[in-house]
């Protein structure tokens, strides 16, 4: 049975995951999240794309990017993961893939989500139990977003740059934010959209998006926009 097409709109965020095959390790030792990190940046420069938040997990990678055309995302993930792939592979003399099945995706309403999902992805490490903070996560966004560090293939938000003047400002407010937990309702729904690659946002944002690529895209089915959903 052939792929549903997957859709992206330019100046749109997107929540990403992309798991290990079978729910196993993608990252093996320290320097393997180097390789990736290294690989991501490459292909976010050439195919202009902006990156404002990742986790790096043991068996799976969160990122929240934002495309500048309808291809940007996909040629970013296919990219990283030929190339990541590639480099594992021959690093542990391994054969086959790493990665299972294509990526998830979910347009996030920056007005609404945004901060949400940043905070999801960077608490990640938490969540799972392996720190109590997610300062204690050396591979994530919260490194530059709340603790100041320079990553070079990040690019803030203009929702994140709204925080405050000031790059200490912003990381202030942006760590008060933690103080609070996200509720079970808000989990729920990013879960729930990322795991259809359905819309997180209010009505109105939705039936935007969906007349944006019926515009760009011509009539669709049903199920052709968020593949699962309809399933």
């Amino acid at each position: 049975m052939p792929r549903k097409p997957r859709f992206y709109l330019l100046d749109i965020p997107y929540h990403i995951v992309q798991r290990g095959n079978n729910r196993t390790a993608c990252f093996f030792s320290p320097s393997d999240f180097g390789i990736y990190i290294n690989a991501l940046t490459d292909a976010l420069q050439t195919f202009h794309v902006q990156l404002h938040a990742f986790v790096l997990m043991t068996n799976h990678v969160h990122l929240l990017m934002t495309p500048s055309d309808s291809q940007g995302i996909s040629k970013v993930m296919q990219s990283v993961g030929c190339n990541y792939v590639r480099a594992i592979n021959g690093l542990y003399r391994r054969t086959g893939t790493l990665w299972e099945g294509r990526h998830k995706a979910s347009p996030i309403n920056s007005e609404e989500y945004l901060l949400i999902c940043q905070r999801y992805i960077e608490l990640n490490p938490v969540r799972a139990g392996m720190v109590d903070h997610p300062s204690e996560y050396r591979w994530s966004s919260y490194q530059a977003n709340g603790a100041g560090k320079a990553i070079r293939c990040l690019t803030p938000h203009p929702t994140y740059l709204s925080l405050g003047n000031t790059h200490t400002e912003r990381q202030h407010a942006y760590r008060e934010l933690f103080n609070c937990d996200i509720s079970g309702e808000q989990l729920h729904i990013l879960r729930d959209c990322l795991n259809h690659n359905y819309p997180m946002g209010n009505e109105r944002f939705k039936s935007d998006i969906e007349a944006a690529l019926n515009r760009k895209l011509g009539h669709l089915k049903p199920g052709d926009l968020w593949p699962g959903k309809n399933e």
